[in-house]
């Protein structure tokens, strides 16, 4: 794959602490939900930014495939996205669940069916969750290719 753009973030004090991109557009507190043992209060997560990412990267996706097909989307479509977090069934961490709802206003039933399902092979974070993604592991000088 031929990267087009990368970006970089620092997360200081896990689920409770910061998170901040290298370019400083990016700068939030982090908490922990109380539904996860934590204070809660203000701040974000990051089940929270996974989902704000996810939605505004599959609605990107709907815009261009709506594009190839001469489909114009209305301003006020949406793609809202729930995650959940809970303990994996094979007992070894955590584990997320994902359902996304495209809200496209306007079109046929059947076509807004079609361009979610186009969408959803365009988008990256649908190829992430159904394929998985390799992870780079460092440590020091050491790195460790995870599959």
């Amino acid at each position: 794959m031929t990267t087009l753009y990368q970006t970089e973030a620092t997360a200081t004090g896990g689920r409770t602490g910061s998170a901040r991109s290298a370019d400083g557009a990016l700068a939030v507190t982090l908490v922990t939900p109380k539904e996860l043992g934590g204070a809660g209060g203000d701040g974000t997560n990051p089940e929270q930014l996974f989902a704000a990412g996810y939605a505004a990267c599959f609605l990107g996706a709907l815009k261009v495939v709506a594009s190839k097909a001469k489909v114009r989307l209305g301003e006020e479509a949406t793609v809202t996205v729930t995650v959940g977090i809970g303990p994996r069934d094979d007992g070894q961490g955590f584990g997320l669940t994902v359902a996304l709802r495209a809200n496209l206003p306007g079109l046929d039933p059947e076509v807004a069916r079609d361009l979610v399902h186009q969408a959803d092979v365009v988008c990256p974070y649908s190829h992430l969750a159904r394929n998985g993604v390799s992870v780079a592991l460092s440590h020091s000088a050491e790195t460790v290719q995870v599959a």
